[in-house]
């Protein structure tokens, strides 16, 4: 392997341990409990995968970011869907006024999903989608899109977030019920580990819970609970853990605080194998906590917004640092609006100096034996553990969510984060010191209303060609299927070949689940 040295010529090995201080040798990467990282030489061997999170407007504006984005070094895309696609609602849908295209691309039909990857091969990309109530519909368009462009299935790879816990607790965009959402979750991870084995059939978030106010130790602390639930609920349903748990992956936050973060994601990786191996996993695959890493959008600031690349670029580092296998960087106008094209491949920026200048990439972990750095890891781990046992006291995730303490705690220490900041013990640099009124901010890009016009124009056009008889047919099986215990993803999957929209299918399962209040 080629060597790494330092500007001044010092070689930079592999990986260091206590015996390059002459102490006894101590755990490594690559083994269990992967506290130092998932494989022994980390970005030695491959870099992380660079995403950047995009989607507006059309699918057909979002199609023109994403062959930007590729262009310019992008290796896996990250698709934000609108708040009517996330909820289940057709753009023509009188909820869905005024949110069209605005936080996400629009997609209510297959017509959606072709224009939206028009001239990208499914099988040569990774795409991670964050879509969660509808995404067994969303998925199903992709794998219908993949199958219309003649993709070998044993080779689609990607993420599809699909983490309905993690939505009652701190995001709000939930659907159904609980029970009958997992059950969707489920017959997911059941679907996909015969249909497209390659593809990682959840991201466990911790980022939108992170979002919502929590602390770090609690985002590690309530995504590895809402994890454990999903692999108990996968285990009664019959599916082996070996082979669920090299499926699964993770969604985390990286703050402002550099050793914080590192250190959370240390011990998140450490705690998810001892979890993992408790509930019965032999594999090490299987016990290996994969995840993908965003930058904070709570920790940007509107005011003196370019101050936004340099907080980008420490919590780039801390996500690096951390170990992470895919990392999304937030542009720096993102507190203002969406980002614009110049934002954006400055923030794709920030990742590329990372691993080709920063040196930080040439060994793994290189913040171990810090004593900073391991105490701070083994505190996290055992604050978060307490939180953990406090949750599975209650009965798991599901019925702490259930109970209301999930939210009780993260609106608790939204409050007290808030409290700081307002009464200056915390000090965010533009907002409560250092404040220049001469600060501009940038050109903003927003989204036109007209957007949903041309949606409702383009559904009346596939509703008056496809055949509509058999779309009833489909819809009708989906609802006897949800009724029953057939897994629903074979017939979704039908009813978006035959142009079924993803609104008819949301609104015949609420027939059958109904509405979570």
């Amino acid at each position: 392997m080629k060597k790494k040295y330092t500007d001044d010529g010092i070689e930079i090995k592999e990986v260091y341990t206590n015996l390059d201080l002459g102490l006894p040798p101590d755990e490594l990467p690559g083994k269990f409990p992967f506290t130092r990282g998932i494989q022994a030489d980390m970005y030695r061997g491959k870099l992380w995968t660079m995403r950047q999170y995009a989607g507006f407007s059309t699918a057909q504006e979002s199609n023109l970011r994403y062959h930007y984005l590729l262009s310019r070094g992008v290796n896996g895309l990250s698709i934000a869907f609108d708040l009517p696609t996330q909820i289940g609602f057709d753009s023509d849908h009188e909820l869905s006024e005024g949110e069209v295209g605005k936080v996400g691309v629009a997609i209510d039909s297959l017509e959606d999903m072709e224009v939206l990857f028009k001239g990208i091969k499914l099988e040569e990309i990774t795409t991670s989608m964050t879509i969660n109530a509808t995404g067994f519909i969303l998925l199903a368009f992709y794998i219908a899109l993949a199958k219309k462009q003649g993709a070998d299935l044993n080779k689609i790879s990607g993420t599809i977030q699909n983490d309905i816990l993690k939505e009652y607790a701190a995001r709000g965009t939930y659907i159904y019920p609980p029970q009958p959402s997992m059950r969707i979750t489920t017959d997911i991870f059941e679907w996909c580990e015969k249909e497209i084995p390659k593809w990682n059939t959840i991201s466990i978030s911790g980022y939108h819970i992170r979002e919502a106010g929590s602390t770090a130790i609690q985002e590690i602390a309530f995504t590895l609970s809402n994890g454990k639930a999903y692999v108990k609920a996968a285990l009664e349903k019959g599916i082996a853990i070996n082979t669920l748990g090299k499926r699964l992956s993770f969604f985390f936050n990286a703050h402002n605080n550099l050793f914080e973060e590192v250190s959370k994601f240390r011990a998140a990786r450490k705690m998810w194998a001892i979890i993992m191996k408790g509930l019965g996993a032999t594999d090490p695959k299987a016990m290996m906590l994969r995840f993908h890493t965003q930058t904070g959008g709570a920790t940007l600031t509107a005011q003196q917004p370019f101050n936004n690349i340099t907080r980008v670029a420490l919590q780039s580092l801390s996500a690096v640092l951390g170990g992470t296998q895919s990392l999304h960087t937030n542009s720096y106008d993102e507190a203002l609006n969406l980002p614009s094209e110049e934002a954006a491949a400055i923030a794709l920026g920030t990742q590329q100096i990372v691993a080709y200048e920063s040196g930080v990439p040439d060994t793994v972990d290189p913040l171990a034996g810090s004593f900073f750095i391991e105490s701070l890891t083994n505190e996290i781990e055992t604050k978060a553990w307490e939180i953990i046992k406090k949750i599975d006291a209650m009965g798991g995730s599901v019925a702490a969510i259930e109970q209301g303490y999930l939210q009780d705690e993260i609106a608790k220490s939204a409050y007290e984060y808030q409290r700081q900041i307002e009464s200056g013990e915390k000090i965010i640099v533009g907002v409560n010191k250092f404040q220049n009124e001469k600060s501009t901010a940038p050109f903003g890009f927003k989204i036109n209303d007209s957007i949903r016009q041309i949606q409702i124009d383009q559904l009346n056009a596939l509703k008056s060609r496809r055949d509509n008889t058999k779309v009833q047919d489909c819809l009708d099986k989906i609802n006897e299927a949800a009724r029953g215990n057939s897994n629903l993803m074979p017939f979704v999957l039908d009813a978006v070949e035959n142009y079924c929209t993803l609104g008819e299918i949301s609104d015949e399962l609420r027939k059958v689940f109904g509405e979570y209040k």
